[in-house]
């Protein structure tokens, strides 16, 4: 089960609105990656928990069938608490990721924040081996990630690094809309909200236009970290 990237968002479309352009990059480049969703998104204000899962798995299987789990934490009333820290500990310990990505530190919905808290709190207790987890998971040996790096979302951010995710634009708006019940139709019945308007896919590409000119390229993706991140080569860094 072991995976080099865990990539977690608190709801179902996280993932793939802030860092499916480098999953999609990372995945060709050969690494292993496996997705969490913390909740099923059961409090968005369009579709409902199921449409979400439905959706979810169709994201999954355009990112090329590679392993989905749900946490089953409760949308927006989720608390920092050992409840809600086990099983995001057990994932871990279950995919041993080498670099988690998760949600941003600060951000329009207060789920961000606090999941990502959570998530690199989790990333931390999990190697703690007096922690014990249920094996029923798979094998629960302590694992700690080395590093944790947390997205960016609704907000535009200074960013500590950004990936190149210009060949990937494309299948990172594919994947997007396999949330069709979040995002623009013009026939939907359901409530407006901030990323139904028919504007907003392009407002995301905008963003990464923005992140991608910092760095010299078309597109990218920016991330920030808690602990500063180390390089071997200078030229590692454009």
């Amino acid at each position: 089960m072991k995976v080099d990237i865990l990539a977690i968002g608190v709801h179902p479309d996280d993932i793939e609105l802030s860092a499916s352009g480098t999953i999609f990059r990372h995945l060709d480049l050969g690494y292993s990656i496996a997705l969490c969703d913390l909740t099923q998104g059961e409090l968005g204000t369009r579709g409902s928990a199921a449409i979400r899962m439905e959706e979810a798995e169709s994201a999954r299987k355009i990112f090329g069938n590679i392993p989905r789990v749900n946490a089953g934490l409760e949308d927006g009333f989720f608390v920092h608490n050992r409840e809600n820290l086990m099983p995001i500990i057990r994932i871990i310990r279950t995919f041993r990721p080498d670099i988690v990505l998760c949600n941003a530190k600060s951000d329009r919905h207060p789920d961000h924040g606090r999941a990502a808290k959570l998530v690199s709190d989790a990333c931390f207790l999990a190697g703690l081996r007096k922690v014990e987890t249920n094996d029923e998971y798979g094998d629960q040996t302590a694992w700690r990630p080395k590093a944790v790096y947390h997205y960016t979302q609704d907000r535009h951010q200074k960013v500590d690094f950004a990936v190149d995710i210009s060949a990937y634009m494309d299948k990172k708006t594919e994947v997007i809309l396999a949330y069709k019940s979040q995002f623009y139709d013009p026939n939907s019945k359901e409530p407006v909200t901030p990323i139904s308007g028919p504007d907003f896919i392009e407002a995301l590409r905008s963003k990464d236009r923005v992140y991608g000119r910092d760095i010299g390229v078309e597109y990218a993706e920016g991330f920030t970290v808690d602990r500063c991140p180390g390089v071997n080569d200078l030229f590692d860094l454009v």
